[in-house]
């Protein structure tokens, strides 16, 4: 191997793709790479020039990927060393829809395609990565709302949830196909597909299929003469067809599509070619799901400029949860994803409010407190939140108080315009009782927990639940030393919360019915969230602060953590954990289907197998009811 080969070979594996790749593997790629040296403003391919037989890679210097919009150039990107772009050649058969370009003397590193695609096939690191890298440069590329005066930041890569989420993430896709014989005609097969803007039909024969055809095999089969329009389908299908289960999920199409050089997949009701028909999948499906992809809306959430597109992003999160609550994806997963993109999009609001009235006078910390402070915001609630700011001397207070009042209340009504309604209780930071200095909170935490009776009307156990979103960790520290440092056998507290955690009205009657609402809009329907949730969360809440956990606000995870500190009780939290998890998707799933809260379960819709699962759920509260009791020697309400 030659030297520049090896010097080609030692840049590459320093970058994502390359770094997942062994040094051999690199080594036969490195030999195959042509160098390309580009002076500035050298276009190296442009809007709707035919697809190269090559990806790039900057080794040095600065290549723009940019469109044009209301004729004015807008930077989609920029390519630093090691950025890889023009991947439409993997992905996509339509020419290039942007423009590259480099804006100082660069040296850019052309990879044949051919040589590559294997090794994309057969890793699947390889392959997130690069359908990350491309669904990031090219969604809404044409949008021109989106794009005008939106300069993008350079390229970042996400890690961690975003490639395991390929495997959750299911994909909606062509459920209506066209399915033909194959005694069809060639010329009405064609006129169908345009008719109806398919890139492909389904030949089946009793009603199974036997093979495809796709706008790929009209181009090179019928427009180059080979065969003629007049013959029947089966002269230019493609057979066997590859047939796949209706739930897959993105990662494994896209295996799937590299692995055997197809540009479509067709779905089957047992995913073999022995049942019925059920849609099909194309690349463009991978692409749109890709664009969902939650790494990839958190960077356009960086992007973001406005509330207006923050809310589109927050839509399609809606999308991609409803998708997997119907998939049966885990829902401590599920969770796990919403919180990120929920803490982006709060975290963006709270910039754009700086952007907006400048810098900060000192430093200060935006928590969120109650669902989603527990990271268990599914649905669409109500803002909850509180904003700790740092001590400044007296004269300072008044006018650093009103900033950050100021600075509040800009990112509430920004995130109510994302889709976040207000609290109707007020907590929120943009009141004045819930921005505050870090003395005045620490004073305000210590006040509730020694006195809990006499603010019973400030004491909310919501803020108690909470997490940074923004600012100082310090500020999350010194609340979290404050409330432990407090509460530390503090009999009148645990008193206050278990009591607070045992008036909640019982799930089930005497006679093991359910106790549903007497009157008003949701009569005869059952509130699984004050009657089921809340107590599993107030009693994971109590023991918690009782048992010194640090750091873990979820509700499953307190419990998960509980029956490892006190293993005595062990089969108690760890049902109680299970029960929560039930009773969270049932409560999603009602909000799903009605677009709501999710609070009022209809039980008439529900099946009698169901009602039992339910039943079932809320058996472990009666066991927890009894753990506080005794645990905290309660013996009647407060």
């Amino acid at each position: 191997m030659n030297t520049i080969a090896n010097q080609i070979a030692d840049f590459l594996k320093v970058y994502a793709p390359f770094k997942y790749l062994t040094y051999e593997e690199l080594s036969n790629i490195a030999s195959t790479i042509r160098v390309l040296n580009l002076e500035v403003n050298t276009t190296l391919f442009q809007v709707e020039e035919t697809l190269h037989d090559c990806f790039y890679v900057v080794a040095s210097g600065l290549v723009n990927l940019s469109v044009i919009v209301d004729a004015e150039e807008t930077i989609l990107n920029k390519c630093h060393e090691g950025a890889l772009f023009g991947l439409r050649p993997f992905f996509a058969k339509n020419n290039y829809t942007m423009t590259a370009k480099a804006r100082e003397e660069s040296i850019v590193y052309a990879i044949p395609i051919a040589v590559f695609r294997p090794f994309v096939a057969n890793n699947t690191e390889v392959l997130n990565f690069m359908l990350e890298n491309f669904a990031v440069n090219t969604h809404n590329s044409k949008d021109k709302e989106s794009m005008h005066n939106n300069q993008i930041s350079d390229t970042v890569y996400y890690t961690g949830q975003t490639s395991e989420m390929q495997y959750f993430q299911t994909l909606s896709y062509n459920n209506q196909p066209i399915i033909v014989s194959p005694f069809s005609l060639v010329q009405d097969v064609a006129q169908l597909m345009a008719e109806s803007k398919n890139t492909s039909a389904i030949i089946c024969k009793n009603n199974l299929p036997v093979g495809i055809v796709t706008d790929k095999d009209f181009s090179s089969k019928i427009a180059t003469g080979r065969v003629a329009i007049s013959a029947m389908v089966d002269k230019i299908m493609v057979a066997p067809v590859l047939t796949v289960l209706e739930n897959i999920s993105l990662a494994e199409a896209q295996l799937l599509m590299l692995k055997n050089g197809v540009t479509h997949l067709c779905v089957t009701k047992d995913g073999s070619d022995q049942s019925v028909v059920k849609g099909v999948i194309s690349e463009h499906d991978l692409v749109v799901a890709q664009a969902n992809n939650p790494g990839v809306l958190i960077k356009e959430i960086k992007r973001s400029q406005t509330a207006l597109e923050l809310k589109q992003i927050r839509l399609r999160m809606a999308d991609l949860i409803l998708t997997s609550i119907q998939k049966n994806i885990p829902l401590t997963h599920l969770t796990n994803i919403a919180s990120e993109i929920n803490f982006a999009l709060l975290k963006r609001a709270i910039e754009l409010s700086i952007l907006d009235i400048g810098s900060a006078p000192t430093r200060f910390a935006w928590f969120s407190i109650g669902s989603q402070g527990r990271k268990e915001q599914l649905l669409f609630t109500d803002q909850d939140s509180i904003l700790v700011f740092e001590d400044v001397v007296p004269e300072k207070y008044r006018e650093t108080k009103d900033y950050f009042l100021n600075l509040a209340q800009k990112t509430t009504s920004i995130l109510e315009t994302v889709g976040y309604p207000l609290c109707p209780n007020g907590h929120m930071a943009s009141t004045i009782l819930w921005c505050k200095s870090l003395s005045d909170w620490i004073k305000q935490y210590t006040n509730w927990i020694h006195t809990p009776g006499e603010n019973s009307k400030d004491l909310s156990s919501i803020f108690f639940d909470y997490e940074i979103v923004f600012g100082e960790q310090k500020m999350e520290d010194a609340l979290n030393d404050t409330i432990f440092k407090n509460g530390d056998k503090n009999t009148l507290f645990y008193d206050f919360l278990g009591n607070d955690a045992l008036r909640k009205n019982t799930p089930l009657t005497f006679f093991k019915n359910f106790h549903v609402e007497e009157e008003g809009p949701n009569k005869d329907k059952f509130d699984i969230k004050t009657r089921a949730l809340m107590p599993l969360i107030d009693g994971a809440r109590l023991f918690a602060i009782s048992h010194g956990i640090r750091g873990i606000n979820n509700t499953y995870m307190r419990f998960k953590q509980l029956a490892i500190k006190d293993p005595k009780h062990a089969e108690v939290y760890l049902e109680c954990a299970e029960a929560f998890l039930f009773l969270s998707k049932l409560r999603t799933l009602e909000g799903v289907k009605n677009d709501t809260s999710g609070q009022y379960i209809n039980l008439e819709e529900l099946s009698k197998i169901d009602k039992e699962k339910l039943k079932n759920a809320l058996a472990p509260m009666r066991d927890l009811e009894h753990l506080i009791k005794d645990t905290f020697q309660l013996t009647q309400f407060s």
